[in-house]
């Protein structure tokens, strides 16, 4: 059985959702194409709300990390925020031993992200 690679971009309720499809996100090649879909829907979309769902994932270089990062940057010139739901307690951790858990949001899944922003936001 294949496993699935790259991403899914949805948008549900003023937020656009990018759904890691694989367990693991390391291979720079993919990681490469992925960021690069993602910056090409950011520019034709400027969403406010960029969420990555890591739900699938058990694994992921630290290249993951400087992806997120540049999305970071890049969303947040039009005054946009990215977000980060479902990642398991050992990715999390990453998060925490290099400080990025106060950069981003996390929450346990799109709906209570949608929810808790917009409520930040009225």
């Amino acid at each position: 059985m294949d496993e699935k690679k790259g991403i899914e971009i949805t948008t549900q309720s003023q937020a656009s959702v990018v759904s890691f499809q694989s367990a693991s996100i390391s291979d720079t090649e993919e990681i490469s194409t992925i960021s690069k879909e993602i910056y090409d829907f950011i520019e034709k979309n400027k969403p406010s709300k960029l969420i990555f769902d890591f739900k699938q994932v058990k694994f992921f270089s630290s290249q993951v990390l400087g992806m997120l990062l540049n999305m970071r940057t890049k969303i947040s010139a039009h005054n946009g925020e990215v977000i980060i739901i479902a990642i398991n307690p050992q990715l999390h951790r990453v998060f925490k031993i290099t400080n990025l858990d106060k950069i981003f949001r996390f929450f346990p899944d799109v709906k209570t992200a949608i929810e808790t922003t917009r409520t930040s936001e009225d």
